[in-house]
């Protein structure tokens, strides 16, 4: 897991924050669970690294990528489990899409960690909404479009 907080600490502080994606303010980032959706390049992840960098303390703070070969052998509530037991608050997961039973599991990690918040994005609409009947009272969902 240590190898995921490197990774995340070095994506947050790569971030440019020099200009914000249309959607930044318009989010309710309060929500316990928060799923950002929409067309691959949009600048889903980028909105969310600008979001932790501006706002959050990295201590209690892990962004990952579905797409990490971690997520071979390790599930997102495992993750979620160990993150939460270290002090952590907020989890962001990118490319959730790519992961099997995604909606599954996050639907026990918001059953499980009510002091935790997760944002997810996803860039597959069809596969999101496959999942997405799982999350329809837990997860808020904002959809991002081309400029």
């Amino acid at each position: 897991m240590d190898k995921l907080f490197e990774y995340s600490n070095k994506r947050i502080k790569e971030t440019d924050t020099s200009f914000f994606r249309y959607m930044y303010d318009e989010i309710n980032w309060k929500s316990r669970m928060i799923g950002l959706i929409g067309p691959r390049g949009v600048g889903k992840t980028t909105l969310v690294l600008q979001y932790i960098k501006q706002n959050l303390n990295p201590a209690e703070t892990l962004y990952v990528t579905a797409e990490d070969f971690y997520f071979v052998d390790n599930r997102f509530a495992d993750l979620a489990d160990a993150f939460v037991k270290r002090g952590g608050k907020y989890l962001f997961i990118d490319e959730i899409h790519k992961y099997k039973d995604w909606a599954k599991e996050l639907k026990l990690i918001y059953d499980y960690h009510k002091d935790l918040n997760v944002v997810f994005t996803g860039s597959s609409v069809l596969d999101f909404n496959k999942g997405a009947s799982d999350l329809s009272r837990r997860a808020v969902i904002y959809t991002m479009l081309l400029f």
